[in-house]
């Protein structure tokens, strides 16, 4: 085996938006960053775990922090007062630096990252009518003035699921590890599935350990061929499971010629995943590449380094303000549902009635190592696709 050694298979520490990797902030920076203009104006709030004691997540804060200054400075007829307030990544500090922010005239609040600070933010100012942004994907804290920004896996699963029924795709294999967020990646799937009438043709599971998916392999190509399903869908990513999972389900059987393998997780970083032999002809969720090639291309620019892969989220918080600001329509947390969306950087997005939130993703796949893009994402709603 290549590079299936125990530390590509590890369990996951926390359940946030993706991963984790930027330099401290202040703890709370009273400063107005506006941006001029004729229109609307809005105090935000920036809840972000800046004097984390993990470097890797006080580096993603400042990602953060940049991308709203980003998002911000490209707003016409809008002031935005951003004051960045820090978490450390503790439920308890955010609650209270978000009862401090809207005590201190906060319009609206973006951020906090992890899902418990943000279900904590939450109910501090239930009270007062403010919608808080979160940068979380747990779609389980969502709701009432609460709404999260990450990418849902029930958003990537509907969109695969859609575009897999176009195909012809009518029964899938659902092949997950046995973690809390691959299992509710598991569900999300089924629930796509029953949404778009394709048949779940059995479910299988693994221990996240290298031993556990070796153990499970047999098993999996056993089921899934008995089965008769025309699709495999695996809720892996190329941190844990997928590099093994992708090698020994082929070497025993289940080839991606035989039947079409399908990712809930993107299978293009890093790059070199795409030199997988399993992940070759499968289909995975991509954003919407040109808009994020530009953002990151504007942020580079600006602050002399790549974002991090979820810095963008940062920026879209702010647009979503900034375009309620602008058109007048106030900053309650109802405002934010609104149909049409607003323009983000990866893509339009938009918040649901339940908090959670629908992004445009384009279908890729990968072919001779490199990703092709097969149904390209959506540029707004009530489109087919989204």
């Amino acid at each position: 085996m290549t590079k299936t050694g125990g530390g590509i298979i590890r369990k996951l520490s926390k359940f946030i938006t993706m991963g984790v990797a930027l330099v401290a902030l202040a703890a709370c920076d009273p400063a107005a960053i506006t941006s001029g203009g004729r229109g609307g104006k809005a105090q935000v709030a920036l809840l972000v775990p800046s004097g984390s004691a993990d470097g890797n997540v006080a580096f993603l804060a400042q990602s953060l922090v940049n991308a709203a200054k980003l998002a911000v400075a490209d707003l016409e007829g809008t002031d935005i007062d951003l004051r960045v307030y820090d978490t450390a990544g503790n439920a308890s500090q955010a609650a209270n630096m978000a009862r401090n922010a809207v005590a201190e005239g906060a319009d609206v609040i973006v951020g906090p990252l992890f899902a418990e600070a943000a279900a904590a933010v939450g109910v501090a100012v239930a009270g007062t009518n403010t919608a808080v942004l979160s940068f979380s994907n747990n779609a389980d804290i969502a709701g009432g003035n609460v709404f999260v920004l990450g990418a849902t896996f029930d958003n990537t699963a509907r969109r695969m699921m859609g575009y897999a029924k176009k195909q012809g795709i009518d029964s899938v294999m659902v092949v997950n590890g046995q973690t809390t967020a691959e299992q509710i990646g598991r569900d999300a799937i089924v629930r796509a599935a029953q949404d778009y009438g394709i048949r779940i043709a059995g479910s299988e599971s693994f221990a996240m350990s290298q031993e556990g998916v070796v153990a499970a392999a047999p098993r999996i190509v056993a089921q899934t061929q008995a089965s008769a399903a025309a699709a495999l869908f695996l809720t892996s990513n190329t941190d844990t499971a997928l590099p093994i999972i992708t090698q020994l389900l082929p070497e025993q059987g289940l080839t991606p010629e035989s039947i079409q393998y399908i990712g809930l997780t993107r299978w293009d970083v890093p790059a070199s995943a795409l030199a997988l032999p399993g992940v070759q002809g499968g289909w995975f969720a991509l954003p919407d590449t040109q808009a994020l090639n530009q953002f990151s291309s504007r942020y580079s620019t600006a602050f002399g380094t790549a974002p991090h892969s979820i810095a963008g989220l940062g920026y879209d918080g702010i647009a979503a303000v900034g375009a309620l600001a602008g058109s007048g329509n106030g900053l309650s947390p109802a405002s934010f549902t609104q149909s049409r969306g607003f323009a983000g950087a990866s893509g339009v997005f938009r918040f649901l009635q339940n908090g959670s939130n629908q992004r445009a993703l384009s279908v890729a796949t990968i072919q001779n190592k490199a990703v092709r893009i097969l149904d390209p994402a959506p540029k707004s709603f009530g489109v087919a696709g989204l």
